[in-house]
């Protein structure tokens, strides 16, 4: 994926952001810019290379020592691009929150006055997490703050960007440790009329509940029912949790498995072939004496390079399911090549899970 989008740092980008620079930056030099970016090395940089590399030529005609000076420049280019060269934000301008966490983590003030307009352009959600490390009480502070500014982009980077398990983040091992000092910023957003921002929530509470389930199951029962904006919250957060199969979150939600039976399950095409696709059928019925709440998924065991099996769940649906209701689902599994997974021939294993409980194991061979 970043062989392409490192493309995004183009000479074509180059020469739109250089126009903007000439007209935001005090004595600003087209022709050494492009110079100093285009070198040798570039072509070979990738996407994080490239953003970066862009934030340190940036900083040859930017004030060297991070001030006020720098403070006013960069609140101009934002505005400049606004309404001129880039009116979205994209990919392409986090080299901006970059140059923030490389050259402005000795000063916390004026940093944190950068981060909080930058965001509002594009967000800020890794270069904030320096300054987590480095000013672990203030900038958690701060955050809360932010948890009630009138920008639901800033409002957003207080819930992304202290995820105690950020993907592809700078790691903050304090947040892990102890989340609930997230609580402040998350009970503040709950409710947030933004839906980007209740999604952060959610994303926040499923980072927690890998460490500390106990402590999501604790919210969802103090949330629960306040609106169906914070249930879908809680859900959400719960995701790996009902994965999971953790009895605590599936008492939550009523998802009791004795009553409910599973039959027949048959695997269509014993022998795939990478490229295609794994085909399946069962059927479920709710034996109890009433409606009950089913959540049906099933699990794909794949065989590691090492020889073992590993579970990966998806999930196919939760509904009520009346008295005596019975139905029969059929599903497939893509084994389309993809960059995220590695395909090993052999024999690999299929699930269903019904409300949590794994009810029916069956074999079938993935072959080249």
């Amino acid at each position: 994926m970043s062989s392409l989008l490192k493309d995004l740092y183009s000479p074509a980008f180059y020469d739109r952001l250089s126009n903007s620079f000439v007209h935001t930056i005090e004595g600003f030099d087209k022709r050494k810019f492009k110079r100093l970016l285009l070198n040798e090395d570039f072509e070979s940089m990738e996407l994080k290379e490239r953003m970066k590399f862009t934030a340190r030529c940036m900083h040859a005609f930017m004030p060297q020592t991070f001030g006020p000076a720098s403070i006013k420049t960069l609140f101009a280019i934002v505005d400049r691009w606004r309404k001129h060269e880039f009116p979205r934000g994209g990919l392409e301008h986090m080299f901006l929150p970059d140059y923030v966490e490389t050259f402005g983590l000795n000063n916390y003030d004026n940093s944190v006055r950068a981060l909080e307009y930058i965001t509002q352009y594009v967000s800020c959600e890794f270069a904030v997490r320096p300054f987590l490390l480095r000013y672990y009480q203030p900038m958690l502070a701060q955050m809360v703050r932010w948890s009630t500014h009138e920008s639901e982009a800033v409002r957003r980077l207080a819930s992304e960007g202290s995820r105690p398990r950020l993907p592809w983040a700078l790691r903050v091992p304090a947040l892990v440790e102890d989340p609930a000092v997230l609580l402040p910023i998350l009970e503040n957003l709950k409710n947030d009329p933004s839906e980007t921002v209740r999604r952060s929530v959610a994303n926040s509470l499923n980072d927690i509940a890998k460490d500390h389930p106990d402590l999501v199951i604790t919210l969802a029962r103090k949330w629960q029912g306040i609106n169906p904006q914070v249930d879908a919250v809680i859900k959400h957060g719960s995701r790996t949790l009902l994965k999971k199969g953790h009895t605590g979150i599936l008492a939550h939600y009523g998802l009791e498995s004795q009553h409910i039976e599973l039959t027949a399950l048959e695997v269509l095409t014993p022998v795939v072939k990478i490229g295609n696709s794994l085909r399946f059928r069962f059927n479920v019925i709710n034996n109890g004496k009433a409606a009950q709440p089913v959540r049906i998924e099933y699990g794909i065991y794949y065989l590691k390079a090492n020889g073992t099996l590993a579970r990966k769940v998806f999930k196919i649906s939760e509904r009520l399911f009346q008295q005596g209701e019975a139905v029969t689902v059929e599903r497939s599994q893509s084994f389309k090549l993809i960059t995220t997974r590695t395909f090993y021939p052999g024999a690999h294993q299929l699930s269903v899970i019904v409300n949590g409980a794994e009810k029916a194991i069956a074999g079938f061979t993935l072959r080249k």
